[in-house]
């Protein structure tokens, strides 16, 4: 038996962008027949969002801001309230007026349930202002750069490349991995299926985590790959 892992963003939507209807409906039924766990930096309102409240509460159980939010449809069974040291903030703050990307849309700082997100474009970036930082970070490795530079200035921290745009701040060791103390006496073959497993990404942590446990992994580039993993396989 199986227990199937997925991340959100660039795994079962286009980043922060919605589910394909067509997709929707297969996967909603897949969710419906198999245990399917969610894992994403977004908070419940951004997924729900996202995938509809159907395929939500038809999971298992949701892992919202990396596992600091914890959801088994409308229930909350877990909170971490860890919230950005002010020492932090005005180093992201610093960081933002040294960046090269001339484009500012606001929400660059956003805190959510024990996880912050930095964005240099902004959370309130159109599709176009976003994949012009997309474009200019695949050139400059600019996330990479702010993220190696906080966890040396930081090390009570982890910042790892998340979504498309944005930076994940979490309390080290509150990545993605923590889930697998929920996993961690389970007899079910575990199935993972994210975008970010190199190394920097947040999908990285809970990859080596499931890879050393035995499980499978499916390292996406999009949600289509994940559809095809699925029909093909599952």
């Amino acid at each position: 038996m199986n227990k199937f892992i997925f991340d959100v963003d660039g795994t079962l939507t286009p980043s922060r962008q919605k589910i394909d209807q067509m997709f929707f409906h297969f996967f909603l039924d897949f969710c419906r027949h198999n245990l399917v766990y969610l894992v994403t930096g977004s908070d419940k309102e951004k997924t729900v969002e996202q995938l509809g409240p159907e395929i939500y509460n038809s999971c298992a159980r949701v892992y919202n801001c990396l596992g600091n939010d914890i959801w088994e449809g409308n229930n909350n069974i877990y909170t971490n309230n860890w919230v950005l040291p002010d020492t932090i903030r005005e180093a992201l703050e610093f960081l933002l007026t040294k960046s090269n990307f001339s484009v500012r849309t606001g929400n660059h700082i956003e805190q959510r349930t024990g996880l912050v997100n930095f964005s240099v474009v902004g959370r309130n970036a159109t599709l176009g202002e976003r994949q012009l930082y997309i474009n200019y970070d695949r050139e400059n490795k600019e996330r990479v750069k702010i993220a190696n530079a906080l966890n040396e200035m930081f090390p009570t921290i982890q910042a790892s490349i998340g979504g498309e745009t944005g930076i994940d701040i979490i309390e080290r060791g509150r990545d993605k991995s923590q889930i697998m103390s929920h996993f961690d006496d389970d007899v079910y073959h575990l199935v993972f299926f994210g975008d970010r497993m190199d190394e920097g990404g947040n999908d990285w942590s809970l990859s080596r985590a499931i890879q050393t446990k035995g499980g499978t992994l499916y390292h996406v580039k999009g949600y289509k790959d994940t559809w095809d993993a699925l029909r093909n396989s599952y």
